[in-house]
């Protein structure tokens, strides 16, 4: 996942009493109030977050930043950008491309220093202190992007410019950026009255203040809501290892003695495969689907139905029939009902071999004298048991051959080379903002240094779930500054001395989140707005799901699939019964995704006038509509836990994960057309789509690569679902 990051362009705003009025110079301050202003001068310019850092690649200083420095270089950053703006706007030179567009480029230079870090730990490694800033910032950031957007001479300042981009001879990048910028000024309403603008700004108030909320809460809850449990023999079938993890996260929790099983943020979790004990199974699910719904303080239901109504009202002012209409505007698909097609298409192929899974499963159940129906939390663990009888294959089995550094080295990075001639040296002496966290230097194929990378993969309670990347530096040749790239995982942390064994799934993970940080550290633009990841939701994804096919590429898998304490690689008739078993159980995993992706649309395809909805009802009426609803197979994220949709920027966009699968494995039988993993096809690769940042239309970038547009075949046959009509 490609984490949302506020990134605040340039801006203009009526600053009151910004300007010395003609008796101010005969009523000077009382003393008292000079010292007080010398003194928060010389506050402000300790702050760590005042002038760039002096690291390598400009890297935030973490040994010196403490949790006191963030709110006022926040609020520094703001008043600067400001100052910085109104100059643009009233510049009383006619508008050109240089005092405008470029001037906005540079704007801004300290809030993006400090929101950058601030991000990265309020997302990795939040407390108390850094949740109560984001609390009291998210209005005051969105009123400051609103600002930007919402001034009306800036943006006659940006029309100029977009209504004379024809005759202005600008290069092919600038051209883009006047586009680019122009349509996100309109998108976010700069042509509406003052009326309106006014009643967008507080709508945008209180989306940020509800949306930071949600996350906050989530987060709560999803560490109140871990089961403890005192009866080892309740976690019978769990490995050692994992017992050892839940001991750990028992004792950090204060709770000696027993047993924490932490949640992930999807609904299943990764101990429902191994738990023999239904009852403890059941126990954990619940946990897990409940998390966010229990009714105290962290229940999330009331802020996302008022969330999907505010929504559903800015699009309206904005001229949409809804939000999910305004928010793919400016993506691949376009509209929702082309998403929406999209979906409902892959519905009935998806389902039905769900349903066949769902045959497999029952019927060892009933071997087994279960005498019950197969449950969601049942899933994993008896498709445990199938996966073993028609393949022979125990998850078990194959752990100990990925291990975490390993993987690391010698196939993610591994395939980086062998791709892009990329090579990695680790760096200790730049500070991280967790001891678990681990620096690379990122050197080309020319030997030259090109980028930092920050590893955070471990799973604690006070970082949020899933698994994302984000930068901490934006690459861009106008402001001379090169990628910073960081990579977050929640992957269980084993116990001292244990080593850190993956499942194939945290694998895989794991070559997706670096397929973004590729996306960044390629990023060869001027300008900071079209650099790197900054793209349509719906393509954005298209690299990191493309990066996952190297995981199981033969001549990579066979240099990091080797036993953790022989070395010894991983026998091939292990191999052979791990790619037998390759499109198993992907009904499940394809209706999960379904499931949750169109639980998203429906959200935001809610019109202004549809009353308040109560969101327990409305997911399942969605899930039914759709003909999705199977008992079994719950969405992979509930409405009430949706961190993608409600908090990180995916509002009708979790689409894209399908959409991109489309890019990416019609983009590998582009790759194994023209002999698979070999560095010319790295390297025209990256020419072509890595490092073009948003420079150009997405679709015709993908054309001019790939020779044609996307085919949904591969896609279908990739995950066994050949027979699918046609979306």
């Amino acid at each position: 996942m490609l984490r949302l990051r506020t990134i605040v362009i340039a801006t203009t705003m009526a600053l009151a009493a910004c300007s010395q009025q003609p008796n101010e110079a005969a009523n000077p301050p009382a003393p008292a109030a000079s010292v007080a202003a010398a003194s928060s001068t010389t506050a402000m310019t300790s702050n760590p977050f005042y002038s760039a850092s002096t690291l390598p690649f400009q890297a935030p200083p973490f040994d010196k930043i403490k949790d006191a420095d963030y709110q006022p270089a926040i609020e520094e950053g703001m008043r600067q950008q400001l100052t910085e703006i109104e100059k643009i706007a009233n510049d009383p030179a006619a508008p050109t491309f240089e005092n405008t567009f470029v001037a906005m480029e540079k704007s801004g230079a300290m809030l993006h220093r400090v929101m950058a870090a601030f991000n990265a730990v309020t997302g990795a490694n939040t407390n108390d202190t850094l949740q109560k800033v984001q609390d009291q910032e998210a209005p005051k950031l969105a009123a400051h992007e609103d600002a930007i957007h919402l001034d009306g001479k800036l943006f006659q300042r940006v029309q100029t410019i977009y209504d004379q981009r024809d005759t202005l001879k600008l290069d092919p990048e600038s051209a883009r950026l006047v586009e680019v910028v122009y349509k996100n000024f309109v998108h976010a309403g700069a042509k509406l009255s003052d009326a309106d603008k006014a009643k967008l700004k507080d709508l945008n108030k209180e989306e940020s203040t509800l949306s930071t909320a949600f996350t906050n809460k989530l987060l709560a809850a999803t560490k109140d809501a871990a089961p403890v449990i005192a009866d080892k023999a309740q976690l019978a079938g769990l490995s050692d290892a994992e017992l050892a993890a839940a001991a750990q996260a028992g004792k950090e929790r204060k709770q000696d003695g027993k047993y924490v099983l932490t949640l992930q943020n999807t609904t299943q979790q990764p101990e429902l495969q191994d738990l023999t004990d239904r009852a403890t199974r059941q126990a954990l699910f619940e946990a897990s689907w409940t998390r966010a719904e229990r009714g105290d303080a962290n229940d999330t239901r009331k802020t996302i139905e008022r969330l999907a109504q505010i929504r559903a009202e800015q699009a309206k002012l904005l001229g949409y029939p809804d939000y999910a209409a305004w928010k793919l505007d400016d993506q691949m698909a376009k509209t929702p009902e082309t998403a929406l097609k999209f979906m409902q298409d892959l519905v009935p192929a998806v389902t039905a071999r769900a349903k066949t899974e769902a045959g497999d499963i029952q019927a060892v159940i009933d071997q087994q004298h279960g005498d019950f129906k197969l449950a969601p939390w049942d899933w994993n663990f008896y498709a445990e048991q199938v996966r073993k009888a028609k393949f022979d294959l125990d998850e078990n089995q194959i752990k100990p051959y990925f291990e975490l550094d390993n993987v690391l080295q010698n196939g993610v990075f591994y395939a980086a080379n062998q791709l892009y001639g990329l090579t990695f040296k680790e760096r200790h002496d730049i500070p991280v903002y967790q001891p678990d966290m681990r620096v690379f230097e990122v050197f080309d194929k020319d030997g030259k240094s090109l980028a930092l990378f920050y590893t955070d993969y471990f799973k604690r309670d006070n970082k949020g779930g899933g698994a994302w990347m984000d930068n901490l530096v934006t690459q861009s040749k106008l402001l001379g500054s090169k990628p910073v790239i960081f990579n977050v995982c929640n992957f269980s942390k084993p116990a001292a001395g244990q080593p850190a064994l993956l499942s194939f799934d945290d694998v895989t993970t794991m070559f997706h989140e670096f397929g973004h940080a590729l996306h960044g550290i390629f990023a060869d633009e001027q300008y900071p707005t079209l650099s790197g990841t900054n793209t349509a939701r719906d393509f954005v994804e298209f690299p990191s799901q493309f990066n996952e096919h190297w995981a199981t590429d033969p001549k990579v898998f066979a240099h990091y699939a080797k036993n953790y304490q022989t070395g010894e690689p991983m026998p091939q008739a292990l191999v052979d019964k791990m790619k037998k078993a390759g499109k198993f159980n992907k009904g499940y995993d394809m209706t999960e995704l379904v499931a949750a992706a169109l639980l998203d649309m429906n959200w935001h395809m809610l019109g202004a006038d549809a009353p308040l909805q109560d969101a327990d009802q409305f997911e399942a009426a969605a899930l039914k509509k759709d003909g999705i609803d199977l008992s079994y197979v719950p969405p992979r994220y509930r409405s009430s836990y949706f961190q993608h949709i409600w908090g990180n920027g995916y509002a009708a966009g979790y689409y894209a994960y399908l959409w991109t699968q489309m890019l990416a494995d019609d983009a590998f039988i582009g790759f194994k057309e023209h002999g698979g993993l070999t560095r010319e096809n790295g390297d025209r690769f990256r020419a072509m789509v890595l490092s073009r940042g948003n420079t150009e239309e997405l679709a015709k970038m993908y054309r001019d690569w790939r020779g044609h547009d996307p085919e949904i075949e591969p896609m279908l046959e990739n995950r066994g679902l050949k027979d699918a009509p046609k979306p």
